[in-house]
């Protein structure tokens, strides 16, 4: 019996949204009669279901025509507008920013704090225009390993699709071992053992994966503005309590180092020198990691023209406001010193958030308490967001023969179920919280600088993509009045963006073979540190290494780049015309929201 459109439109998915593929087979009456029979079916495959869409090319280096059945909604297009702001703001702040740049105010002071940060952002910035011109043009789903395949060597998109698959797997853990860190700042948390915390948070997060994208953009709606709110809100009370806070950061320091205030004010803003602004650039990345999910989301919905400058906007209002003023009064606010500090003088334990150090130092009960409720979340929503992300990663991947293809496996819900519940697997590492804090210092540790490095390999892939993108588009005799979406920085914003990251792959490897304080350490430490700090290179170019032998792919020329399969049809002249008429009802005050917003 054939489904009408009517009883078509009925039906939704058991976590309420409307992405559920049709069932092949079965009245809608048989499908509704029951609703647990309804939730058994949703985990049945749809074999119509892919996340890959035409033009994506696979891992033998040949452009795929498409699925056999209708192609799957966009992800933007099961998103409501609401959803898409929030993640494009709030998305990834989280316990890099919360936690992490601790450990970076630690090993490089206040200065080399906001310059590593201010500097990540500005080729941040490059890189979303970058791929906001990239995805417009050619829209995919699930992974940005695509365009490495398309524009530089199968090879190479390989190997960046699982260094950024390998990226999202390790966040989630990550995540945790810092949510297990956080809780125990209450008095009432710390006798109990972590495991049980890592329990919680885990199924927290499993579950809402499992009610699908709908589930996952309202969560992280939420998530969102209770993060934001919490930024601004901590910038606006510390800002008018600077000049107080200033007091109590001297005191601190003239009475817990017996130094004078001037020396340990010149020695601190700079700790370690050269060498320990080089050692913030891996935990700021990870800090920024996921804010090219934003080029994306925003390049994938009717009138990429319209959506993309604001997404990229918002992209810099974030990296202004919620990095680099609130670092900065982190920076004055707290000691480099402070032994509370992860990698400062010992201790890990949940006050190691400069963020609730410095709200402690103003004097003011209850507020470090908020604060930490607020770093519990961020660890949800980020942990959300790695599920999310790394499954539709591998998804995509197994359609483009680069992984096994059970993980290719959708769901008639419209999950990639098989992803989701192998990136959940990954999270009971978090379980080594119950091996004590000193494990769980080194787990912490290992698992941020793996994730660091993998956002730096895709951020620089992007740029070069950019760059050979642009030169097979001239070639090819293409105009750039073509393109519906340019690059405000255009090729030379990508070339910075190519030319930094590599930079920071050099001073990283630096400062992993001689680490500060390397001549203290014995031959095996050294050895420890440097894989710590930079395992993720070398399992990257084994990636590439043994792909390219066994596949025997070629690097790409641009004179026979496919710039035409794939490509997205957007009547230019008539979004052109749209956007004038548009502008032309607007009030003077929307005008000046929309220049800067």
């Amino acid at each position: 019996m054939e489904k009408s459109v009517d009883d078509e439109k009925k039906y939704t998915s058991p976590a309420g949204s409307h992405e559920a593929p049709e069932y092949e087979a079965g009245s809608f009456e048989e499908v509704k009669s029951s609703k647990w029979t309804h939730f058994v079916d949703s985990f049945k495959p749809n074999p119509n279901a892919s996340v890959t869409p035409a033009g994506v090319v696979g891992a033998d280096g040949k452009v795929i025509e498409g699925s056999a059945g209708p192609p799957p909604e966009k992800l933007s297009r099961r998103l409501k507008g609401r959803h898409l702001q929030m993640i494009a703001i709030g998305g990834s702040i989280g316990t890099g920013l919360f936690v992490g740049s601790g450990a970076a105010l630690a090993g490089g002071g206040p200065a080399s704090l906001v310059i590593a940060y201010g500097l990540i952002g500005a080729m941040l910035y490059c890189t979303v225009h970058a791929l906001g011109e990239l995805a417009v043009v050619f829209p995919v789903a699930g992974s940005f390993a695509a365009y490495s395949s398309r524009f530089l060597d199968p090879a190479w998109g390989f190997a960046m699709g699982w260094n950024y698959a390998m990226g999202w797997l390790v966040t989630l853990p990550l995540e945790i071992i810092a949510a297990s860190i956080t809780v125990s700042y209450w008095d009432g948390a710390k006798g109990v053992n972590g495991a049980v915390w890592v329990t919680i948070f885990l199924l927290v997060i499993i579950a809402i994966n499992l009610f699908g994208v709908k589930g996952y953009g309202e969560a992280e709606f939420v998530f969102s503005i209770i993060k934001i709110v919490a930024v601004l809100g901590f910038i606006s009370y510390r800002a008018v309590t600077a000049p107080n806070a200033v007091i109590v950061f001297s005191e601190y320091a003239l009475t817990q180092e017996q130094a004078q205030l001037m020396s340990t004010l010149a020695r601190g803003a700079f700790n370690n020198g050269f060498k320990g602004l080089c050692s913030v650039f891996v935990t700021a990345a990870f800090s920024f990691a996921g804010t090219e999910l934003v080029g994306l989301a925003a390049a994938e919905t009717a009138n990429p023209r319209k959506t993309l400058p604001s997404a990229i906007k918002q992209v810099f209002w974030r990296i202004l406001l919620f990095y680099m003023v609130s670092l900065t009064l982190v920076g004055v606010l707290v000691p480099y010193n402070n032994p509370q500090l992860i990698n400062g003088s010992g201790s890990s334990d949940a006050n190691a958030s400069p963020f609730v150090i410095a709200i402690k130092n103003a004097g003011i009960g209850g507020l470090p308490s908020v604060m930490n409720v607020v770093i519990l979340i961020a660890v949800l929503s980020v942990g959300n967001s790695s599920i999310y992300g790394c499954s539709r990663t591998l998804a995509a991947m197994a359609d483009q023969g680069q992984a096994p293809k059970i993980l290719g496996y959708i769901d008639r819900a419209g999950r990639p179920l098989v992803s989701i519940l192998f990136a959940s697997s990954l999270g009971f590492l978090c379980y080594l919280v119950a091996a004590g804090s000193d494990t769980r210092t080194q787990a912490f540790n290992w698992l941020l600088a793996i994730s660091g490095l993998s956002s730096i390999f895709t951020w620089g892939s992007i740029c070069f993509c950019h760059i050979r993108f642009r030169k097979a588009w001239k070639v090819q005799g293409r105009s750039l009045s073509e393109l519906a979406f340019r690059s405000q920085p255009g090729v030379y914003g990508s070339w910075f963006g190519l030319m930094f990251n590599f930079l920071v792959l050099i001073a990283q490897f630096w400062t992993a073979m001689a680490p500060t304080g390397y001549g203290a350490l014995t031959a095996g430490e050294r050895i420890q540190n440097f894989f710590q700090a930079y395992l993720s290179a070398p399992i990257i170019v084994l990636f590439y290494v043994v792909f390219k032998i066994v596949k025997r792919t070629k690097i790409r020329r641009t004179k026979e780049m496919d710039l035409v399969t794939g490509q997205r049809e957007l009547n230019l002249a008539q979004l052109i015309e749209e956007d004038r008429l548009e502008r032309m009802n607007w009030s003077a005050p929307k005008r000046v929201y929309k220049f800067f917003c």
